[in-house]
């Protein structure tokens, strides 16, 4: 299974970008995908998560409003549009794949089984 996370880089604060998550090695018709992140020295934060089968959608608090996820089942994609980016979104963002079993648990680090690389979104002020 791999998981390729790009479209990082850096934009003032205000700016915009969309990662993307290449997923291939199985089907993920039963997972549910998300977008972590980890800036320095803090823990892996949750980001956003999507359900592969029927697109439902979840957000932290801090981007809601901001960020929107979506998968593009012919491609096998899932994307994060980060708009209005603050400094504070500063961070290695990694995309990450979990059993639907984990049920109301998307938002846990240790319940998602594969992991991207990380691509580094860097906002200045």
């Amino acid at each position: 299974v791999q998981l390729q996370a790009s479209g990082g880089g850096l934009v003032q604060t205000g700016g915009f970008l969309t990662l993307s998550c290449a997923a291939s090695g199985r089907s993920f018709t039963d997972y549910v995908m998300g977008w972590f992140r980890q800036a320095p020295g803090k823990e892996r934060e949750f980001v956003a998560a999507v359900r592969w089968n029927s697109g439902t959608t979840y957000y932290a608090d801090s981007v809601k409003g901001r960020f929107t996820i979506s998968r593009d089942k012919a491609k096998n994609t899932v994307y994060l549009q980060a708009n209005a980016l603050k400094p504070e979104d500063t961070a290695v963002h990694y995309c990450a794949a979990a059993p639907s079993s984990v049920m109301g648990r998307w938002y846990r680090v240790s319940d998602y089984r594969y992991w991207g690389q990380g691509t580094l979104v860097t906002v200045s002020s």
